[in-house]
């Protein structure tokens, strides 16, 4: 049923974390015990984004209905509902990702400015329904799919709420558009100054920490990805390293968490 062995334990964790959610919903009457789950979650559930960007352009199941049961799962940890990756990410950003004016995931304003982290997240992640509306304008069967499973999905989530408002409140409304917002932010990294139209190798960031690798299927690779973007993420390595003489050495960066002890935690009182 599984198309690669190697999506095999990523599918297994994140049918597990849905359970585990389902689970909490059903069963946890303190809701303020969920406060601290829905806090520890923000980072996995942004890690869920990264193996739901890869099921957008290699699909996990040789069959489409397990493939949209796992969508609706992926969509109620990442607010990303079937085929908005599709549209907004494969059929745009990756076709337009070097002309910033057509870019889905630009980071540039109109006037040709850098967009500031802040800024570029809350752009791309309001408009990320509308930039997929946009697109699916020329693939309508594509956004028909998506129309109807998001629907499906808002219906899926406000039966929740109805039941039990504060659970899936915390549970799956919060996460859904707090991992939206974080997935936004993560893109930045990814291309935000390269502003080169003719050469794909010089036009994204590159992360090689194998750790930072582990837990988002290799995104790390991101030359590599956007060189061939439908090659699966177990290959990207491989690719990254017949190619990697063409990338410059000023195109590889560390993963956040390294950032964040670097400028936040170094800044506190305590670490002078």
């Amino acid at each position: 049923m599984i198309r690669n062995r190697a999506d095999t334990w990523p599918v297994l964790l994140i049918v597990a974390l849905s359970i585990l959610d389902f689970g909490l919903y059903l069963f946890v009457d303190q809701v303020w015990w969920l406060i601290p789950y829905l806090l520890i979650m923000i980072i996995p559930k942004a890690c869920i984004a990264a193996w739901n960007h890869h099921h957008q352009h290699t699909r996990t199941f040789h069959w489409a209905i397990p493939n949209r049961i796992l969508e609706v799962l992926y969509a109620l940890h990442t607010g990303v509902t079937t085929n908005l990756w599709l549209l907004h990410h494969v059929l745009g950003h990756h076709h337009n990702y070097q002309d910033q004016t057509q870019d889905e995931s630009r980071w540039q304003r109109r006037d040709g400015s850098q967009m500031g982290i802040f800024e570029y997240t809350f752009t791309v992640a309001v408009t990320a329904y509308y930039r997929g509306y946009l697109v699916g304008r020329r693939y309508p069967a594509i956004y028909r799919i998506h129309l109807s499973y998001t629907l499906l999905t808002f219906a899926v989530v406000a039966l929740l709420v109805w039941y039990q408002p504060i659970q899936a409140l915390i549970l799956f409304v919060l996460p859904m558009v707090t991992t939206l917002f974080v997935t936004a932010w993560a893109t930045y990294d990814h291309h935000a100054g390269l502003d080169e139209s003719d050469d794909p190798f010089r036009a994204s960031y590159n992360i090689t920490n194998p750790l930072f690798n582990r837990i988002t299927g290799n995104l790390g690779y991101h030359t590599a990805h956007h060189y061939r973007q439908g090659l699966h993420w177990s290959q990207l390595p491989r690719l990254h390293r017949e190619i990697q003489h063409e990338i410059p050495s000023d195109l590889y960066i560390e993963p956040f968490w390294t950032l964040f002890y670097r400028y936040v935690l170094r800044a506190m009182p305590w670490a002078r």
